[in-house]
């Protein structure tokens, strides 16, 4: 079962959670450090450990995973900053950029900070090359298949555009340019199934010894899926680290040379971290349907109508606290943006799909579980809303890592011109 933040949880009681929405308003994130930490160790086996941020990229989350020897990737000039604010230095490969494009000011930032290049596409090499001769690359290979707990977070095969398909062109370049290819690496998407995370391995076995050439590192890239709904089972860490150690066995031996296995999780290691705190406004009733609408959107949380991924749903009553007496209804939680798509309980053709939740009024709280990846760094400020706050239980106290934006500040990119 997973670990989760919720009512019954010692942390998040309703005493806590009463406090931190007098104290923060809603609606709000609140993360669990000690679950990131509890994911983090669970992939200690693997050399390298590297967060992909753009699961939740927030400068507090970052120290975390500095703070137990998580190196970072990041896919934009941004997140680059962020991981030097953070306190990553730029060298000993603490920070690779990942990208399928090298624009203007992310060059001149990687060539003067000396930071690996995780290359998608041939023309990075190009213009790497170009401009920074032995520069140190990785080869992201796009091995021809794919997979992903949705066709929009499939980042391998032709209907990718991610990863360099022909991958002794890459070689060829790196030559010319005399560029230090130092790793290879293979991500075929996010929220894979085992079963094409073991394809993987086949493929970077297969790749590195087409090289025949020494390099330092692998990577397993990430996709490694966390329990949304209460059927959904935990993946077997250890398997999987055994199948990718034989790999870099098998490629010790044939290459001739150390190289260290790296892994890439985002979701796994802050996903189960995080809930999203919401207040009811209203309690509608149609002839078919009773819908919940809550002060957060799809402003503040986009995977459900994105990808029709399930949250897991909470209610916090204002004044009950004897939940078994509340009668249990037919309900579709929804959000207040001006879009009929605003919705979080939704199936991924876009259906709307009422689930089993306590009976609620006006005043009371829902809790929408398991939104630590992919919730905040996602989120807009679609219909002019601002970014909601974020709150992180660390050390044993609650902390605010994000203020609420004010409307004022949101306006300031547009005021004065």
């Amino acid at each position: 079962m997973q670990e989760k933040l919720n009512i019954s949880n010692k942390i998040l009681t309703r005493k806590n959670l009463i406090y931190l929405i007098k104290k923060y308003k809603t609606p709000l994130w609140v993360y669990n450090a000690n679950i990131i930490i509890k994911q983090i160790k669970k992939l200690k086996q693997f050399d390298i450990i590297r967060f992909a941020q753009k699961s939740c990229s927030n400068i507090h989350i970052l120290r975390i995973m500095k703070d137990y020897n998580v190196k970072i990737d990041a896919v934009s000039l941004g997140e680059i900053k962020r991981a030097l604010i953070a306190g990553f230095k730029p060298y000993n490969n603490n920070i690779v950029f990942t990208s399928d494009i090298l624009e203007k000011n992310v060059l001149k930032e990687v060539v003067k900070k000396n930071i690996p290049v995780n290359a998608g596409s041939i023309e990075m090499l190009h213009q790497l090359g170009k401009m920074s001769p032995g520069h140190p690359v990785w080869i992201r290979i796009n091995p021809r298949f794919g997979g992903g707990h949705h066709i929009k977070t499939n980042t391998g095969g032709d209907q990718s555009k991610h990863g360099i398909w022909d991958f002794m062109q890459a070689v060829s370049i790196i030559e010319k340019y005399h560029l230090n290819l130092i790793g290879l690496h293979i991500h075929i998407g996010s929220g894979v199934n085992i079963k094409n995370l073991y394809r993987v391995c086949e493929s970077m076995k297969n790749h590195a010894i087409q090289l025949n050439k020494k390099i330092q590192f692998i990577s397993a890239g990430g996709g490694l899926s966390i329990p949304y709904k209460p059927q959904d089972k935990e993946i077997h860490v250890n398997d999987y680290f055994k199948k990718w150690n034989n790999v870099k066995k098998k490629l010790i031996s044939t290459l001739n040379c150390p190289i260290k296995l790296e892994i890439e999780p985002g979701r796994f290691l802050v996903g189960q971290s995080g809930i999203l705190i919401a207040k009811v406004h209203s309690v509608k009733k149609t002839q078919t349907n009773i819908f919940i609408l809550i002060n957060a959107g799809f402003n503040d949380l986009m995977r459900p109508v994105l990808y029709g991924s399930y949250h897991e749903i909470t209610v916090l009553h204002k004044n009950i606290t004897d939940i078994k007496k509340i009668p249990i209804i037919r309900g579709i939680v929804a959000g207040p943006l001006c879009e009929s798509g605003d919705i979080f309980t939704i199936q991924e053709t876009g259906i709307i799909l009422p689930r089993n939740i306590p009976e609620v009024q006006p005043g009371d709280y829902i809790i929408i579980h398991n939104t630590g990846a992919y919730g905040s760094s996602m989120s807009s400020n679609y219909n002019s809303r601002p970014f909601i706050p974020e709150v992180l239980y660390e050390k044993k106290t609650f902390r605010l890592i994000r203020r609420r934006q004010t409307i004022e500040e949101m306006l300031s990119l547009e005021l004065p011109i």
